[in-house]
């Protein structure tokens, strides 16, 4: 087996347990290694390090599989990886039958994505190493798993990187376009030809469930209270009673009313009605987003609950300020007790502003708020460079986002982008949540969940960031 000799000055980040090694990093190669060939890692001391898979087009020269020695990867190599991929999932998350099964590097195969979806399985062949062993890898996910059909989504622009062209495509078996899982008891309608990666995204699994206690504890600001009645037999109750006396017969008179943004397959939304929402709003720019939570809401029994709303969120949340803002003004100009003077300092928030004419319609359509806002947006940071103009949009849907947060609700608000640190997203939200005039109070900081593992001084891994704030004003 060929081998690669590190240089004496590189950092020391592969004895620190991660698996990729740069092509600067690389002092010499030794033999005449294969392109996605196996290949010994060394120190500069000629000290066995690791076994990886070696692609000389890349800027990772080397992505490591084993830190012993390793003379292929065969079928069996790939059938006890995954064995113990699935005991993993097994373990932690027991009933479930839709989950990433591998999750690349934290599974110790990097540039391999095979998630489940009941008996389709759906898989991501991102690297050159792996592109090599697709027969042994679909050999071994039958051997293991025993599968209907596996489906290749391999349309990443990524493998461009690798010198790879992008694919797609039947691998195994019968592979229908639409499969039905289930996630947190919630059955889902997952498009493994045409939805986004994979079909789903599983990294938010614990995060949706998370939001159960925001969904509940409303009906009091609406006036309602439970009282005790007798009952036809004579035995004592609890009902819902608004203001007037009359009892509420809605069953989720104490549900929140929620806003979803990016909704995707509407995985938030679907959780939001399980756990007692009122009414929830679902968003997305995509159509074909929509329909895909439409036909997700109406398999659960929601479809009484939920409005869909295809729009740009950015222009939606924007829009929804400016409509509150009017009214708001309006609010000020309208009051009886107030000098209009007094109504151009409310309206203006202290400066000077024209006392606007109530007679006419207003201009500025929405103004609604909502208990929860829920933004989960794809990743606006894709490599170190954006990170700029990540920063401006995270600051922009988050400062709109609580504005329209009522008074004592949540906002739900999530990152998917590796290069925007967690401090960095912080520090954003915080500065929004200061031109906003609002408080926030951290309730809950998640990560993913315990199907993407994360292996300890690979950063990389540690892409997803996800907070429950309460909000309040200034």
């Amino acid at each position: 087996m060929a081998s690669v000799i590190l240089q004496r000055s590189r950092k020391k980040r592969l004895e620190a347990g991660h698996p990729w090694v740069y092509g600067n990093e690389v002092e010499t190669v030794e033999g005449n290694p294969a392109q996605g060939g196996l290949v010994e890692v060394l120190s500069h001391q000629r000290k066995y390090l690791a076994t990886g898979y070696y692609n000389p087009a890349s800027q990772i020269r080397i992505r490591v599989v084993s830190h012993s020695p390793l003379a292929e990867m065969d079928t069996a190599f790939f059938a006890d990886r995954f064995a113990r991929c699935l005991h993993h999932r097994e373990r932690f998350l027991a009933g479930e039958n839709a989950y990433r099964l591998v999750y690349g590097e934290a599974d110790f195969l990097p540039g391999l994505i095979v998630d489940r979806f009941g008996d389709v399985l759906v898989v991501q062949l991102l690297t050159l190493g792996m592109d090599k062993r697709r027969a042994e890898i679909v050999e071994a996910l039958v051997q293991v798993l025993k599968p209907k059909g596996i489906y290749e989504r391999s349309d990443v622009s990524v493998r461009e990187l690798e010198g790879l062209e992008q694919k797609t495509g039947v691998l195994y078996g019968e592979c229908p376009r639409h499969v039905t899982v289930t996630e947190n008891g919630l059955k889902l309608i997952v498009d493994i030809e045409q939805g986004q990666k994979t079909g789903y995204f599983f990294d938010q699994r614990e995060n949706r469930a998370s939001i159960a206690p925001l969904m509940t504890g409303w009906g009091a600001r609406s006036g309602i209270t439970l009282q005790e009645v007798d009952d036809e037999h004579g035995s004592r109750r609890k009902i819902p009673v608004n203001k007037s006396g009359k009892e509420v017969t809605f069953p989720y008179w104490d549900g929140a009313t929620v806003l979803e943004c990016f909704s995707h397959t509407g995985s938030f939304t679907l959780n939001a009605c399980k756990y007692g929402a009122k009414k929830v709003t679902c968003l997305d720019v995509s159509a074909h987003a929509i329909e895909s939570a439409k036909a997700n809401v109406e398999l659960n029994g929601f479809s009484d609950r939920v409005e869909f709303v295809v729009d740009d969120a950015f222009q939606y949340l924007r829009s929804q300020v400016k409509g509150l803002e009017e009214r708001a003004e309006r609010a000020a100009v309208n009051a009886e007790d107030a000098s209009p003077k007094k109504a151009a300092a409310i309206a203006g928030g202290g400066k000077s502003a024209s006392k606007p004419d109530t007679s006419k319609p207003m201009t500025a359509g929405g103004g609604r708020t909502w208990d929860v806002v829920i933004l989960d947006p794809p990743a606006f940071a894709k490599t170190k460079s954006a990170v700029k103009g990540a920063c401006r949009g995270y600051k922009d849907i988050n400062l709109h986002g609580m504005k329209l947060v009522n008074e004592g609700g949540y906002l739900v608000t999530a990152s998917c982008s590796y290069h925007m640190r967690p401090e960095l997203f912080l520090q954003t939200i915080a500065e929004a949540a200061e031109d906003a005039g609002k408080v926030l109070r951290l309730i809950e900081w998640r990560a993913a969940g315990k199907d993407h593992p994360q292996i300890l001084g690979v950063d990389e891994g540690h892409y997803l960031k996800f907070a429950i704030f309460e909000v309040t004003s200034k």
